[in-house]
């Protein structure tokens, strides 16, 4: 059993009372900071129960302050520099990626790029190539392992790191899958645009993020059972993009229905009801929490917004 719950959701003991806060006025919401998650796959030649693709998910040290203990996908935060108009691209322009993704041309490029960048920084595995139909191989050598780490201080821009390479992104590669914004009353908050892509031929992942103590291949049917036994700690939105994953049977086929995927934010809301505090998230029952109203402290004081990573 996890924080309390019969599954793994995620649920920290404070939310209550910052729910309260922020109904009563008194907890000013913090911005949430852009970011962007990819679920990457490979297919398992496997049939029948659990079957289909399985994804590749780390779970965050439970040191973290942001989720600690919870299973996840690689990703992160966007750098300001993402949105350089420098950077070498493939695949379907800015503008159809602005419309896809409901943001302007510049925004949309720094989000694909930070979903490239961060499985690039946290997985070891690069979405990007020579030519916009090629993709690197194996990206374990030392000098690669150079330029990760100076993305991952932010002495290198992913621009610069393509530029360097002679590589230019392949957007294509990816297919937008949901977004998801952080609950208002939470002290950390994100506008999380999540990402399917097929692990490329030749490269393989490894656990290179700092924030991860272990890595997982794991289909989406298993995880979901593991959570609904509560062995597996996630969040709502990890959860959701799971069990749509699980409809799909190979990499190939979640790519293929990316395309049809609505991506209207999901925000949670929380209201008071009697005696009690009622979160739920639009369009996903699942989650919905009917909490004790049995105290009325003031919330604790938000701390950076920006530091953590995405859910």
């Amino acid at each position: 059993m996890a924080n309390g719950q019969a599954n793994g959701q995620w649920y920290p003991p404070e939310w209550p009372d910052r729910i309260r806060a922020l109904a009563a006025g008194t907890l000013t919401p913090v911005t949430p900071k852009r970011a962007a998650t990819v679920m990457l796959l490979r297919d398992t030649g496997t049939t029948g129960s659990g079957s289909g693709p399985a994804v590749h998910m780390l779970r965050r040290r439970t040191s973290m302050a942001f989720a600690g203990g919870a299973y996840a996908y690689p990703g992160g935060g966007v750098d300001p520099r993402d949105d350089d108009r420098a950077i070498g691209w493939a695949g379907p322009t800015r503008a159809w990626w602005a419309d896809r993704l409901g943001v302007d041309e510049a925004g949309a490029q720094a989000i694909v790029c930070a979903a490239v960048r961060e499985t690039y920084e946290e997985a070891g595995v690069l979405l990007a190539g020579p030519t916009g139909d090629s993709v690197v191989g194996d990206t374990t050598g030392d000098d690669w392992e150079a330029d990760r780490a100076a993305l991952v201080d932010r002495e290198l821009s992913f621009a610069e790191f393509l530029d360097r390479r002679g590589l230019v992104l392949r957007s294509d590669l990816l297919g937008a899958w949901a977004r998801w914004i952080t609950p208002e009353f939470e002290s950390r908050r994100y506008d999380t645009w999540f990402f399917v892509a097929a692990l490329p031929e030749g490269q393989r992942t490894r656990n290179a993020s700092t924030e991860a103590d272990r890595t997982v291949w794991i289909t989406p049917a298993d995880a979901t059972a593991g959570y609904d036994r509560g062995e597996l700690l996630m969040m709502p939105p990890t959860v959701a993009t799971l069990r749509g994953l699980a409809a799909c049977g190979t990499a190939a086929e979640a790519l293929a229905a990316s395309s049809g995927r609505d991506m209207t934010p999901v925000l949670a809301r929380a209201r008071l009801s009697g005696d009690e505090v009622v979160l739920s998230w639009p369009g996903h029952d699942e989650f919905t929490k009917h909490v004790p109203s049995t105290s009325t402290a003031s919330a604790p004081t938000p701390s950076d917004p920006t530091g953590g990573a995405s859910a």
